[in-house]
């Protein structure tokens, strides 16, 4: 047998409707707050995630699925959606071609990493993006969204944690403040940390290492070196989202993982998933879309992993299935009309099976309990001479004759 890659997964029957309804519901809201879809490809260029995820991320250092095509040109698997939302934001002028650039996606993403709960080589995406708005309110608006969905998915226990990372002038402050605490320690830190200091210092907040945590924990923090435009747009977003009554809190380490962040950062972490327990994450990025080749746009977006949102789902939680219709055929003379019946209930929104095989009416109804059907629909040799078909309820075990022209409307009744 040849079984699935390390990494990726079957979502199977009795699963899928559980992300049916993660996607349903973020669609849904998508809906509300004026967001309109975006579908990208799965291959980019190389040098879109290189220049834009950033050469010292540890997606663009250890985990993409790049290689060369058979023209010869490097090609990717995305592994996140941003820098591909800005690809096509800039390639076909949205700006110009929407009266308000607000985006979402879905889709898989593919990283080469260990897999673990909640995370696999191939995972799946909610992406949202906004472009060309500064005030702190889209800041809000997008938390507010990424808050929204947690808590319509009926996810307990969410938490969202909130930071500024600053921008280019008031940075390098706290890069050099950074470098100035780490000092002789730096050399006891881990080869990773090491390599960051000097590439992304930021970088080093994402250490997981147990034995680095002491010493990252004393290091300075990004709020205390905000310049003051940085500070006050901070300041407007924490106070949308307390008029908003969205709690949060700050967390100094929230730097995110990603080199194209500036001003806000924020994710949504689930207390139900173990050591992986970000649900979704994201914040401000002002000079991506120009560092891509656009146009100097802003930028704001998160992301939200959705097998993270599936398992973070309540137990409890089972998925609204439209009541089904079986529709049982007694006999050969029978089965025409039920068949003409199956298709009529179809082109009438109605969920409707049959069994294709010639079998007992005690078999077949035994098949309908097995897909959960709400009402069968009789046919037989008795139905057809009187111009009739049985219409049964399967949850009242109550059943009725019907005339045939009326079986569609009938069946609605019961339903």
């Amino acid at each position: 047998m040849i079984s699935a890659i390390r990494g990726t997964h079957d979502i199977l029957p009795g699963e899928v409707e559980r992300w049916q309804f993660v996607e349903r519901i973020a669609r849904s809201l998508c809906d509300r707050y004026g967001y309109v879809e975006l579908r990208t490809p799965v291959i980019e260029k190389e040098e879109l995630f290189a220049k834009g995820s950033g050469e010292s991320t540890d997606i663009v250092q250890k985990e993409m699925y790049a290689f060369t095509d058979k023209g010869g040109e490097r090609i990717t698997l995305r592994p996140e959606a941003t820098p591909s939302m800005v690809r096509a934001y800039v390639e076909h002028s949205l700006e110009h071609a929407l009266p308000f650039a607000k985006l979402f996606s879905m889709g898989p993403m593919f990283r080469y990493e260990r897999p673990q709960k909640g995370r696999q080589r191939q995972f799946h995406q909610f992406d949202v993006e906004v472009f060309g708005i500064s005030d702190p309110a889209i800041d809000a608006e997008v938390i507010d969204l990424a808050w929204s969905l947690v808590t319509e998915l009926g996810i307990a226990q969410a938490e969202l944690v909130i930071n500024s990372v600053g921008c280019a002038e008031c940075r390098p402050k706290f890069h050099e403040a950074l470098l100035k605490a780490l000092g002789n320690d730096l050399q006891t830190l881990c080869a990773d940390c090491q390599r960051r200091a000097a590439t992304n210092p930021l970088r080093i907040y994402d250490c997981k290492v147990p034995a680095d945590q002491p010493v990252i924990d004393a290091l300075p923090h990004a709020i205390d070196y905000l310049c003051e435009p940085c500070a006050t747009h901070f300041a407007g977003v924490r106070g949308h989202l307390d008029a908003f009554g969205i709690p949060w809190k700050i967390s100094h380490r929230l730097v995110r993982g990603l080199d194209y962040y500036t001003r806000t950062t924020f994710e949504v972490l689930g207390q139900t998933l173990g050591a992986q327990n970000a649900i979704l994450g994201g914040g401000r990025y002002d000079g991506l879309v120009k560092k891509l080749g656009g146009p100097d746009r802003v930028g704001i977006g998160f992301a939200a992993g959705i097998e993270r949102l599936v398992l973070a789902l309540p137990e409890s939680l089972a998925a609204v299935k439209p009541a089904r219709v079986f529709v049982v055929a007694l006999g050969d003379d029978a089965r025409a009309e039920a068949l003409k019946m199956l298709r009529e209930l179809r082109a009438a929104g109605v969920p409707a099976e049959m069994e294709f095989e010639a079998r007992s009416m005690k078999a077949q109804l035994k098949r309908a309990d097995r897909v959960q059907a709400a009402v069968a629909v009789i046919v037989g040799g008795d139905e057809l001479a009187r111009g009739e078909v049985t219409v049964r309820d399967m949850r009242k075990s109550e059943q009725r004759a019907v005339p045939r022209a009326q079986a569609v409307e009938a069946v609605r009744t019961a339903l």
